[in-house]
């Protein structure tokens, strides 16, 4: 599996991690996720890592150091916008978005930001 197709797993991952920080995946959340997801042509890909995480619940932690593992792996993209959109409307599905959820989307932006920048200034530092 290339990093580009691994980025479709880490958003499936990403968007359960979201909708769960505020304690409980909410129905909403699932049907607005599958209703953004009719006209991705990954969409699929996505709902079913998704759907693996519900039913696996593996340590959140472990799961978003790959997450931003795996976006790191596949460099920037603009998918990334789709991405942090997609995780917004589902928070916001149900009853708007939290504290925790916004947290995590926030977190999530600048871990990946800032993960990015440290790329470029060892890849400058291997050119200096």
């Amino acid at each position: 599996m290339t990093p580009k197709e691994r980025i479709y797993d880490a958003f499936g991952e990403l968007v359960y991690l979201v909708a769960k920080s505020d304690g409980l995946i909410q129905p909403e959340e699932v049907v607005k996720l599958e209703e953004l997801l009719l006209a991705h042509p990954k969409g699929r890909e996505i709902k079913w890592s998704f759907d693996y995480e519900r039913r696996k619940r593996n340590d959140p932690e472990a799961l978003y150091k790959k997450v931003i593992e795996r976006c790191r792996e596949n460099g920037p993209d603009p998918e990334y916008q789709f991405l942090v959109e997609m995780l917004e409307k589902v928070a916001q599905a149900s009853a708007g978005i939290d504290l925790n959820e916004e947290a995590a989307i926030k977190g999530f932006v600048h871990d990946l930001t800032e993960r990015f920048k440290k790329d470029i200034q060892d890849i400058n530092q291997l050119r200096g």
